[in-house]
């Protein structure tokens, strides 16, 4: 299932755009779909330091952030701070929309529910005293099947965002290019491609960032993309772990090797660190690592049919015309960078 771009074809009329989550790869790219679409971008970041006084201190000497490059104003401050939302963010002033690419950094859940809801509901207090009448959120498909922490606070701030008045668009991708894309260097030192199980417990649809930016950007004009949640993926047929492996290994020009891991090796790390969590605060954010990854590990990122109860690939809408293996080659031959972040797997 495919889905088309027409709806950025025309130029509708420019509109102010404040946006959130701009330092990372998806939010850059966001941020130039924005641009490249005549709307006026004005981006909320956190400053690169968590002392006050340094904060104070970057924006004394007014140096230019490497987003402006972008043709963005860019405004510093703390979104979890209901006082600098307004004052550095908002300031007063009218906008007509907001866009978020904003998560939690760890996914633990002291970190998703403090950005992933809270600061989000903060958010959308402060755009509706600025006159914003549109929300675009970027969540994550696998809030479909929550069983973790930070996929329940994005739930429950998807359910504000919807209960808010504001015309809405809520959307929900697959697995991005840079998050499997962790064991290029390995395989390209020789080593094998890590699989859980068989390597064919899961499959995703991935998507890039500037694709997945289009759609982002396209939500703010196109009537059938608001008012409702929009799961999506990048283009051709739903890849398997073991299917990208191939992939990978075939760009290099060898034969396949995998390294299977057991699911049930991860079952016994989360016990061991939930039970020492209990003791130690620290292992407790261990151990919810640990459960994400068992997760990623065993659930695929499509669309969930509750009826049947399995993933449904064909259901799971596409877009875009960027390949995970077209991705891999590029970053084979050193056209692009592995900035992973947060997002790493391996």
């Amino acid at each position: 299932m495919g889905i088309s771009e027409s709806a950025s074809v025309h130029r509708p009329a420019p509109r102010r755009v404040f946006l959130l989550g701009a330092t990372g790869t998806i939010g850059r790219a966001t941020a130039r779909a924005l641009v490249a679409r005549g709307h006026e971008v004005v981006c909320f970041v956190r400053p690169p330091t968590r002392t006050r006084a340094a904060a104070s201190r970057l924006r004394a000497a007014d140096a230019p952030h490497p987003l402006a490059a972008l043709g963005v104003e860019v405004r510093v401050g703390d979104v979890r701070d209901p006082d600098s939302l307004a004052r550095e963010g908002f300031r007063g002033e009218r906008f007509d929309a907001v866009v978020s690419c904003m998560a939690s950094r760890t996914g633990t859940a002291r970190d998703a529910w403090a950005i992933d809801h809270q600061a989000h509901l903060q958010v959308l207090a402060a755009a509706k005293q600025a006159g914003v009448t549109q929300m675009v959120l970027l969540s994550a498909i696998c809030v479909q099947k929550p069983l973790l922490a930070f996929q329940h606070a994005k739930l429950a701030f998807e359910a504000a965002l919807m209960s808010s008045g504001l015309t809405w668009s809520i959307v929900r991708p697959t697995a991005f290019f840079k998050s499997l894309s962790g064991q290029v260097k390995r395989v390209q030192e020789g080593k094998p491609f890590v699989v859980f199980g068989d390597g064919r417990l899961t499959a995703c649809k991935p998507i890039s960032d500037d694709d997945l930016a289009a759609f982002l950007a396209s939500c703010l004009d196109d009537p059938a993309r608001q008012n409702c949640v929009l799961p999506i993926g990048g283009p051709g047929e739903a890849l398997t772990p073991r299917e990208q492996g191939e992939q990978l290994f075939a760009l290099l020009g060898r034969p396949p090797r995998f390294k299977q891991v057991p699911v049930a090796l991860l079952d016994v790390i989360i016990a061991v660190l939930g039970a020492l969590g209990r003791l130690v605060p620290a292992l407790a954010d261990k151990a919810e690592l640990a459960r994400i990854g068992r997760y990623y590990g065993t659930e695929s990122m499509l669309v969930w049919d509750p009826a049947t109860e399995r993933y449904d690939a064909a259901a799971t809408p596409s877009t875009g015309q960027e390949t995970l293996v077209g991705y891999h080659a590029k970053l084979l031959r050193g056209e692009v960078g592995d900035d992973r972040g947060e997002h790493a797997v391996f």
